[in-house]
């Protein structure tokens, strides 16, 4: 379990941490001292380091970095929401993933949890309007990232996406709070609506590799989607479904699957 230390920014101990860690990693590995110092130590405070890390993987001579570093930041200043969700997100990732050994990792080096972040920011851009904005902030996080996110979809706090390549999750889609997903995953539409036309993914839902959830349904909360599934028919909560097409063949064997992340079928039926 995360030990934060005390006494230091206490306000904020997620920032705390992420401090003492870069501090550690600049000690112990010269080589990895200006990345630490770039994304971390030269920022006061979380939202500062967020802008600045989304700037610089997503800059480009199109949209240069310090342009998207003060963009970011305007998200981030009027709406604290953003960084609270990232907290969240960042405490999902280094409690579900065991290859993420610290806090850091994510923020410097995991493509998931970045283009969650990056698509936070080209949300908020889309519910003002501005939407040439938020779907070039789109566009490179597709290129760069391999996730393709719409600006308009609505993602809860607490989101893990594991892997990320090949993510794709359409407008009108939701995923709720504390949800795991892995990489070639789709919320998608079916190719026929217009409008709402998306799913609905309740909470501490787990989706497992290369499925596919498509159509205006809901998945109910604390269900588990099993790898490679396409899910065409709503599903109620606390149940595992498999299959092309999808069917349930048990409930979903624990509390709430995301945070255990155990993608077997064995205790489906349980």
């Amino acid at each position: 379990m995360l030990q934060v230390q005390p006494n230091r920014e206490a306000a904020d101990p997620v920032w705390s941490e992420l401090r003492v860690e870069a501090e550690r990693i600049a000690a112990d590995e010269p080589a990895l001292a200006s990345l630490t110092h770039t994304a971390i130590l030269s920022h006061s405070r979380l939202e500062q380091a967020l802008a600045a890390r989304v700037a610089e993987k997503l800059s480009s001579a199109e949209l240069p970095k310090l342009l998207l570093r003060d963009m970011a930041m305007e998200a981030y200043e009027d709406d604290p929401a953003l960084a609270a969700s990232a907290r969240a997100d960042l405490l999902a990732v280094h409690q579900r993933d065991p290859a993420c050994r610290t806090l850091l990792e994510p923020l410097l080096f995991l493509k998931g949890f970045l283009a969650v972040q990056a698509h936070r920011v080209a949300h908020w851009y889309w519910r003002r309007g501005r939407q040439g904005v938020a779907r070039v902030l789109q566009m490179r996080m597709s290129e760069i990232l391999a996730v393709d996110i719409h600006p308009g979809a609505r993602i809860g706090a607490g989101v893990m996406i594991d892997h990320a390549t090949g993510v794709v999750i359409g407008e009108t889609a939701t995923l709720g709070d504390d949800c795991s997903i892995l990489h070639g995953v789709t919320l998608g539409g079916t190719g026929k609506e217009s409008e709402d036309r998306h799913p609905k993914i309740g909470p501490s839902v787990l989706i497992g590799a290369g499925a596919s959830i498509l159509g205006n349904i809901e998945i109910g909360a604390c269900c588990r989607i099993a790898a490679g599934s396409v899910v065409l028919s709503p599903v109620p909560p606390c149940k595992t479904v498999a299959g092309v097409p999808a069917k349930v063949v048990g409930e979903a064997g624990c509390p709430e699957p995301s945070r255990r992340m155990d993608q077997m079928l064995r205790d489906a039926a349980k």
